[in-house]
């Protein structure tokens, strides 16, 4: 199998990038094909703008949707993208590796996604108007897996943690950006206290890692409810019968008996 491992992290001795290799020797031992990209050394131009479309459809108005599908299809994008695409195309599976920043990823790591999720290939319509997205989009197929540096301890992401849960704050990313474009998406794996971690939390870390990684095409999918499932009738609601009991992020798994973050994800490693 071929994975791509996506990391974001400046600092070479950072918990990110130490997990990052340990990805890399354990899915070379298994006999897989190793991507990497990793977005502070190779300078990822994280800033979406019009330096992106180098033939334009429309030179007087910049859309972005208009312009990114423009591209897509006509072979006018720039190399990075396009080699980036290349890499995600190929890969089996995608592994984003980031430290905790403001509740989300590093900006680069956004801008990676902002530029290389181009319409027509992350996500779009097919046919008459039926949306390309939720569970349906242009990788599906591939898995995905988020390994999250925390600074701070796990109390801090329960339930009723000051916070909020993890897998909410994440939902952004877990749900509308790799399910959105039809990714099975694996359950989170944090490492907590990150900030401040010693030796015996980082050996805990990079043990209960390593097994999430030998686990990778075995473990099972966050259950997000498919656009086209038939959970969604008019394709924007759900349907009166489906999770009436619930409303807000969490109405949109099927299966929420089962938390959506490893069971390592919820201890706090080296804290």
């Amino acid at each position: 199998m071929k994975i791509l491992l996506v990391h974001a992290h400046p600092e070479r001795t950072s918990v990110t990038h130490q997990l990052a290799d340990i990805s890399f020797d354990v899915l070379k031992d298994r006999g897989h094909e190793v991507m990497q990209s990793d977005l502070y050394a190779m300078g990822w131009k994280a800033v979406f703008d019009a330096q992106d479309f180098p033939g334009r459809a429309d030179q007087d108005r910049l859309s972005f949707i208009q312009e990114s599908g423009h591209a897509f299809a006509n072979g006018c994008q720039t190399p990075d993208v396009e080699e980036e695409q290349r890499k995600l195309l190929a890969a089996d599976a995608l592994i984003l590796h980031f430290p905790l920043w403001w509740f989300s990823m590093p900006a680069i790591m956004k801008g990676w996604v902002d530029r290389v999720w181009a319409y027509g290939l992350a996500y779009g319509y097919r046919g008459a108007g039926n949306a390309y997205r939720y569970g349906d989009g242009g990788f599906a197929g591939k898995r995905a897996l988020l390994a999250v540096s925390v600074g701070g301890p796990a109390i801090d992401y329960s339930p009723r943690g000051i916070n909020g849960p993890l897998e909410q704050l994440l939902f952004p990313i877990t749900h509308g950006t790799l399910f959105f474009s039809g990714m099975q998406v694996l359950p989170t794996f944090a490492v907590h206290g990150a900030a401040g971690i010693d030796a015996r939390g980082m050996a805990e870390a990079v043990a209960a890692w390593r097994r999430r990684v030998e686990r990778l095409f075995e473990d099972e999918p966050i259950a997000f409810r498919a656009q086209n499932g038939g959970d969604y009738p008019d394709r924007h609601v759900l349907g009166d019968h489906v999770a009436p009991d619930r409303t807000g992020l969490m109405a949109h798994v099927a299966d929420v008996s089962r938390p959506a973050d490893d069971e390592h994800a919820n201890r706090s490693l080296g804290a």
